[in-house]
């Protein structure tokens, strides 16, 4: 692909990805990997400059687009080399006129600037949320240590902070690596680590994983459970949920039991767990606000309508698990948010709701005190960005 062919699948990508975000559809790198699944003339380094050159454009515009175009034409006018690939040529883009619509730079649309302000984020915090994440990992302690898996991997190195973690600065095809095919690592980042550790699992435990997904803190649990206990897993989505058991046979993990729940009536298939579970972990659905250095243009998807509706959620979720909870006993609540609608006001109106419960600092090793929890964010900590707060049932 000429260089103009490059930006003109970019500006398609875009136009894809802009459409998917006002209609709820597929998320970008979904949509870059079916374009070019049916563009098998596109090489490994025509594939990767197209990626870059969308991300770079998804990064640099708050406000959602009006259109592909109006996206790559704000970023090449930082960009020389790029504005020359706008030339008229048959693959390429239309040449550049001086007065056509271009994409706001901003780290998110103007509400949502204000929402996180008014959340105590700063501007550091909301540039980092835009820039690019590394590739982290975790170490699989059932299988291998830190130390045995850094010998195998010159390349990579050891995250300042969670204990099993290893970074790759460069990223990489991490399922072709024999580790992983082993199971001795997974991918996790190091700020979701992090905040599994809050709930402070050990050997023997009754665990309940209340929104467990695809298994990631699941599996971060049973190693630090040493396989001994029982572990819970349940979520209300079947294809995530689904991907737990070849994750869990590939990790060696053999304490975790399933249970696919059934929106607005998980009390039900709960029934048996009420009362008798040592800690409860909620990782509830919120709206991702922590996680743009990888999903970035999930800020144009989101209204205050739709944070509203998972505050409810998260709101029902909290007070569904502390059933669950023995006497004496520990509820994790964490959401990759940075907005305190979802994060430190949850945790407040719980409390406020439950007056015999107590909100215990969590003994972790990066981030900082928030409300009753404990905040972490990429500007200060070099993670996604977190909200965890650590209570404990009434004895």
């Amino acid at each position: 692909m000429t260089p103009a062919a490059r930006t003109e699948a970019a500006v398609e990508i875009l136009d894809q990805v802009i459409a998917a975000a006002s209609e709820g559809g597929a998320a970008a790198d979904t949509l870059v990997s079916r374009y070019f699944g049916t563009r098998r003339y596109a090489g490994a380094k025509d594939r990767r400059a197209v990626r870059d050159l969308v991300y770079a454009a998804i990064r640099r515009a708050g406000e959602r687009p009006t259109g592909g175009r109006a996206a790559m034409v704000a970023l090449a006018d930082d960009d020389p080399a790029l504005a020359a690939t706008f030339d008229g040529s048959v693959h390429g883009p239309a040449p550049i006129e001086a007065d056509e619509p271009r994409a706001v730079a901003g780290s998110a649309p103007d509400w949502l600037v204000e929402t996180l302000v008014a959340s105590g984020v700063s501007s550091e915090t909301m540039a980092a949320l835009v820039g690019r994440a590394p590739l982290d990992l975790r170490v699989n302690r059932l299988k291998a240590s830190r130390e045995d898996v850094l010998a195998m991997l010159p390349e990579v190195e050891a995250t300042p902070f969670a204990p099993d973690g290893l970074r790759l600065w460069r990223g990489g095809n991490v399922e072709a690596m024999p580790v992983y095919r082993d199971g001795l690592v997974e991918v996790q980042d190091e700020g979701s680590q992090i905040v599994g550790m809050a709930l402070g699992a050990k050997p023997g435990d009754r665990i309940v994983d209340l929104c467990a997904g695809a298994g990631g803190k699941t599996l971060a649990l049973a190693a630090a459970m040493a396989n001994e206990g029982v572990l819970l897993a349940a979520d209300v989505d079947r294809a995530r949920l689904s991907r737990l058991k070849p994750r869990s046979v590939r990790a060696g993990v053999t304490i975790v039991e399933t249970l696919l729940l059934d929106p607005n009536r998980e009390a039900e298939a709960l029934g048996d767990w009420v009362g008798t579970a040592d800690g409860v972990l909620v990782d509830a659905p919120c709206s991702g606000t922590g996680t743009w250095r990888r999903n970035p243009e999930a800020r144009w998807r989101l209204t205050p309508d739709r944070i509203d509706r998972l505050a409810m959620t998260q709101t029902r979720l909290l007070a569904l698990a502390a059933t669950l909870v023995r006497p004496g006993g520990t509820l994790a609540y964490i959401v990759c948010s940075l907005l305190d609608a979802e994060g430190a006001e949850q945790v407040d109106a719980f409390l406020a709701a439950h007056p015999r419960w107590i909100a215990e600092p969590p003994a972790l090793p990066a981030g900082r005190s928030h409300g009753a929890g404990r905040r972490l964010d990429p500007a200060r900590d070099g993670t996604d960005g977190f909200f965890v707060a650590r209570l404990r049932a009434p004895c």
